[in-house]
């Protein structure tokens, strides 16, 4: 099995991808790839506040696991999908 990362974004051992943080886990944006993301996509998720020491909050799983995932970013409720929420690595708040 090889396993590859993108070198694009700081890799942080300790951090995940926002698409894996469990509902009601609140996190600190630690990176974002905004290569692997489409210009317009990318654009949308600056537009809504997302970036480096931002906390977020998961908020909604689609069904069965699907898009869309929602999140708190700052005060507003935001709906992305998981492709562009696993450009997105943070850091679990500690418990």
């Amino acid at each position: 099995m090889i396993i590859t990362r993108n070198m694009n974004a700081p890799f942080k051992p300790e951090s995940l991808s926002l698409d894996q943080l469990k509902v009601g886990t609140r996190a600190m944006i630690a990176s974002i790839d905004w290569a692997s993301l489409e210009g317009a996509s990318a654009s949308r998720l600056r537009h809504f506040g997302f970036d480096e020491g931002v906390p977020v909050e998961a908020l909604h799983r689609g069904p069965f696991g699907r898009d869309p995932l929602a999140f708190r970013v700052g005060r507003m409720t935001v709906a992305i999908r998981r492709n562009q929420a696993r450009a997105v690595r943070v850091l679990p708040a500690a418990a």
